[in-house]
């Protein structure tokens, strides 16, 4: 039991640590485009307000991925009214599958498929980067590939969160705040 905790400590510590190693640092520059070929150029397009994205660079890491989109969707980009309108956020808002070495051919494949299959309501905050990987895992310290990697940008473009994995409601809220402070 005692083991079991540590292990679990440990491990939440070296995410801290991996996290905490990218958090001011600027987010590198990255092109992707969107379901209908616009070019945006990260962090430079972006500039401004803060900006939330989440990077997937595996089939595994792109489902869990989807697991954010509805939330996010609820909590940053879906437009309120009435009282609640005063408490939405003006962020924006990117998932980016990525499609590096031999997959970036499957880019034009996977286009055409969230045409398809995701909200019409999304497509406009999805994009989709073609190119080399190698130089955003050494930058943004991400190693695991069956898991998405999300980032907070402040308006400058800097790193100010980052986190991993399936969507928590936890990791929700820790985003929230990091905008909330600012």
């Amino acid at each position: 039991m005692i083991t079991r905790f540590l292990f679990t400590a440990v491990l939440a510590i070296m995410a801290f640590t991996v996290n905490a190693q990218v958090i001011g640092k600027t987010f590198p520059d990255m092109e992707a485009e969107t379901v209908e070929d616009k070019k945006v150029k990260l962090p430079q397009d972006v500039k401004g307000k803060y900006t939330l994205l989440g990077l997937a660079y595996s089939k595994k890491s792109e489902d869990e991925l989807n697991s954010w989109f509805q939330p996010v969707f609820e909590k940053f980009i879906q437009k309120t009214s009435g009282l609640l309108a005063n408490f939405s956020y003006d962020v924006n808002v990117y998932f980016v599958p990525m499609f590096t070495g031999v997959n970036a051919a499957a880019t034009g494949t996977a286009k055409r498929k969230a045409l398809k299959n995701i909200d019409p309501q999304l497509l406009p905050y999805v994009l989709f980067y073609k190119g080399e990987l190698k130089p955003y895992k050494e930058a943004l310290d991400f190693e695991k590939k069956d898991i998405p990697y999300f980032f907070v940008l402040d308006a400058n473009g800097k790193i100010v969160y980052a986190t991993s994995g399936k969507y928590t409601a936890d990791k929700m809220d820790k985003i929230e705040n990091v905008m909330d402070e600012e």
